[in-house]
């Protein structure tokens, strides 16, 4: 169903369907101070072909969580501690944004393969759970896979995407 192989019942254990850690605070020293810390069936393998799985998200002040989308999933996020702003842009031709301030207890819903993101908006550290439909949401981060990508997409190609000089696109690829 998602790529992962089914364990034998007979071999099943209970560290299979077991994880330990979300109590701890990710590392959000990186340029856009975030860091998801996922469970997912890569993480805990009592999860495969169930459907769900959830991720620790921990932001630095101001810190973002980058627009992104999940292919195989929806996402329902909820506020542990500070303020944030979020939201999802709809698909063609409106492409409009559906956008909200979140607080502490505040839940918001991200529709499957929507582009999204959360952004920290106190001066605090910030602290989020996500719980996903999917074992394997799989994520695409926009400017990772648009900037970033090996081989690199044509600077021509983006540049007329994105109608800026070429320069531009230059400037943001970073192989």
């Amino acid at each position: 169903m998602n790529g992962d192989a089914c364990k034998d019942p007979k071999l099943v254990e209970a560290t299979d369907f077991f994880f330990t850690g979300l109590h701890l605070a990710g590392n959000t020293s990186n340029p856009v101070g975030s860091k998801v810390t996922p469970v997912f069936v890569g993480q805990l393998p009592g999860l495969n072909s169930l459907g769900i799985s959830v991720a620790r998200l921990d932001y630095a002040p101001w810190g973002l969580n980058p627009p992104h989308t999940h292919p195989r999933a929806s996402e329902i996020f909820t506020v542990i501690e500070g303020t944030f702003y979020v939201g999802f842009v709809t698909s063609n031709p409106e492409n409009r944004l559906v956008s909200k301030m979140l607080y502490k207890g505040d839940v918001f819903v991200f529709p499957q393969g929507l582009i999204h993101f959360e952004y920290n908006m106190g001066p605090y550290n910030a602290i989020a759970m996500a719980a996903l439909s999917s074992e394997n949401p799989g994520v695409i981060v926009m400017a990772s896979a648009l900037f970033g990508s090996k081989p690199p997409i044509s600077g021509d190609v983006l540049a007329k995407a994105f109608q800026v000089d070429i320069k531009v696109v230059q400037g943001l690829q970073y192989n």
